[in-house]
């Protein structure tokens, strides 16, 4: 999909089942249900659709899905189905990992930050050779240092491999990145999490990540379980909300099965989404 000077596409990295009531939190399965089935086991279908950008004489990926490293522990824990295809999807759209000149990892949740690393001799190191790996400060800090509740999903040890390549940027709060790509700090579904704010020739397209996770996520309580912050998650929402529908934003979601391109309408005091093709 092309806007201005602008060319964002997609591909699905890897498919995986979680939680239902992980996933919508206090909403009740009476209501979810409906648009995403559960298995016998309670599992809902997602899966990680990364988006790649072209802007600027650069290529840009957006979060780096669950990647080849996976241990059976977190195999289980994200009900993997199949293998990681993120080889086979950036030659989808005519890359290859050496072609990537930027990595920019809104979290650093396994099912967003696994794929940025590969074995070697048993170690892990970068897969992207060429790249810069952005992250934010808060969300580095945070991940290396796992409580209780984050350890299932932050392996400090992938990130302190990117720390040491000495390929990874640090990020403080809200930053323009580049002429028509901001990047706006959220917290919410984690600390350091952000969204990408991009606009080209009058069009704007956001991903906001595991903000908005898919098409499904848009009213202000739909929020997965697994935000540390659900009070700021809604504040976020919120905020954001008019300004996506006045203003006829492209939205960009991370999980959503059928509509990786949506733009949001409201009727009334609901919402529907409109799929764009990518």
């Amino acid at each position: 999909m092309k806007f201005g000077d602008f060319e964002i596409t997609t591909f699905v990295e890897h498919r995986f089942k979680l939680d239902g009531g992980s996933m919508f939190g206090v909403i009740p399965r009476s209501m979810w249900q409906k648009f995403a089935p559960p298995d016998e086991n309670n599992l809902v279908e997602m899966t990680n659709n990364l988006f790649v950008l072209k802007a600027h004489d650069k290529n840009f990926i957006f979060d780096i899905g669950l990647g080849d490293t996976l241990s059976d522990r977190e195999k289980k824990i994200y009900g993997v189905v199949g293998e990681s295809t993120l080889s086979e999807g950036l030659q989808s759209v005519g890359l290859t990992e050496d072609d990537i000149d930027y990595v920019i990892m809104t979290h650093l949740h396994t099912d967003h930050a696994g794929g940025a690393v590969k074995f070697e001799d048993e170690n892990f190191i970068p897969r992207f050779n060429n790249a810069t790996y952005v992250a934010s400060q808060i969300e580095y800090d945070v991940a290396t240092h796992p409580n209780e509740r984050t350890s299932a999903v932050y392996v400090p040890e992938r990130y302190y491999a990117l720390k040491d390549s000495g390929q990874l940027q640090l990020i403080d709060g809200n930053y323009e990145f580049m002429s028509g790509i901001n990047f706006v700090h959220t917290g919410g579904h984690t600390e350091g999490h952000f969204a990408i704010e991009m606009e080209s020739g009058g069009q704007k397209v956001f991903y906001y990540a595991d903000i908005f996770p898919s098409s499904h996520h848009i009213p202000v309580p739909f929020i997965p379980a697994t935000d540390l912050y659900p009070l700021d998650t809604m504040g976020i929402k919120r905020k954001k909300l008019p300004e996506i529908i006045e203003d006829n934003i492209i939205m960009a979601f991370d999980h959503d099965m059928d509509k990786p391109f949506a733009r949001v309408i409201a009727e009334g005091k609901r919402f529907k989404t409109e799929k764009v093709d990518g």
